[in-house]
């Protein structure tokens, strides 16, 4: 039987500020995960989702995004008819938390397709595809998702310039702690607005400070100097509290990240409810999750920030 996967991804540094033109850095979480498994069929394309217990057709007219996405990917390797197929998807990656979710189910889809038939599809032509997929989740996408999915790597993105991927000197280990708040993105942003709106002479240059610790990061995971990472991790935390997008819970969580042993802690997207990042060793990673899970967390998940060669 044939199976595929792709990555969920998060943001490690910058969120906020990329909105006034500052760089932002998204990572993958290699450990959490969309699957889809390939069983021939007499007829029809059909794709179920066992998360939802939704059957998609795939037809010549569906406008779901599951039979958007294996259209486009017949298209894109020159196959002009439906096969018999069936794709069962089962994804970990919770819906609507900034995980990639939508993305990271496209890419596997796509990538199962092409085992199936035998075709292969470059990581350039397969992040166009799902590129497509997400602006029918998003609208005007950033691209940010479907580009540290697809090719599994760390996203260097300023916003109105071409996405940058770049390469890992060292692999480290990230816990992304979930708080189980909600929180809308889209009012965090807009509060975030109205303060700069209302004193950019204080607000700008926590905005440049923001820019300037996601470069500094950048070179610090391109040389493999992880330990600085955990001292600029604290900072941008600090900062994004200043903007008033940090919430007691995540300021608790990420204090007993440090307290446990983390090297640093932040939290990650939107803000005021959602996931935080805690820096770990493989050694204190047990002790932090452990104390992350008693002041608050919901679930934690470990992942190791690497280098992985294309899953097609």
């Amino acid at each position: 039987m044939i199976k595929t996967s792709a990555s969920a991804k998060i943001i490690l540094f910058g969120e906020h500020a990329v909105v006034y033109g500052q760089p932002a850095i998204a990572v993958p979480v290699s450990d959490l995960r969309a699957y889809v498994s390939v069983e021939r069929a007499r007829n029809d394309l059909k794709i179920f989702s066992l998360n939802k217990g939704e059957l998609v057709k795939v037809t010549r007219k569906n406008a779901h995004p599951l039979a958007v996405t294996a259209r486009l990917t017949l298209e894109k390797i020159g196959y002009h008819t439906l096969p018999g197929l069936t794709l069962k998807l089962k994804s970990d990656i919770p819906m609507g938390s900034g995980l990639g979710s939508g993305a990271a189910v496209s890419t596997a889809i796509a990538r199962a397709l092409c085992a199936a038939l035998n075709k292969s599809l470059p990581l350039e032509e397969l992040n166009a595809v799902v590129y497509e997929v997400e602006k029918l989740h998003h609208g005007t996408p950033s691209g940010i998702d479907n580009t540290v999915i697809v090719y599994e790597q760390p996203v260097y993105f300023v916003r109105g310039k071409p996405l940058e991927t770049f390469s890992i000197g060292k692999p480290f280990t990230l816990l992304v702690g979930d708080t189980g708040i909600h929180s809308s993105t889209k009012i965090t942003v807009a509060d975030v607005r109205i303060l700069y709106d209302s004193d950019p002479a204080r607000i700008t240059p926590i905005f440049e400070r923001i820019g300037e610790i996601v470069r500094q990061a950048r070179a610090a995971i391109e040389t493999g100097n992880i330990e600085a990472l955990g001292p600029l991790m604290n900072e941008n935390h600090a900062l994004l509290r200043d903007l008033t997008v940090s919430s007691v819970p995540l300021d608790t969580v990420c204090q007993a990240a440090l307290e446990a042993g983390a090297l640093g802690a932040k939290l990650s997207g939107g803000g005021r409810g959602g996931n935080m990042l805690a820096l770990v060793t493989e050694e204190t990673a047990p002790t932090v999750s452990e104390a992350l899970l008693k002041r608050g967390a919901v679930r934690v998940i470990q992942t190791a920030v690497q280098f992985t060669e294309s899953r097609l």
